[in-house]
């Protein structure tokens, strides 16, 4: 009865380190856009030039 415990507790914990990496992909993806869409959206100084969009 325990090595059938154990294997159902492993697939529930490797269905679950699944789930969240494939949340954790969507996450960065949603990231990778909301940065693609600040950079290519950034405002302009008024010197005409490009302004720096980031903090450091």
């Amino acid at each position: 009865m325990v090595p059938v415990l154990l294997v159902l507790l492993l697939a529930l914990i490797l269905f679950g380190v699944g789930f969240a990496v494939k949340v954790l992909w969507w996450i960065a993806l949603a990231v990778l856009v909301i940065w693609l869409l600040g950079f290519l959206m950034r405002g302009t100084t008024a010197a005409g030039g490009r302004s720096r969009w980031y903090r450091w």
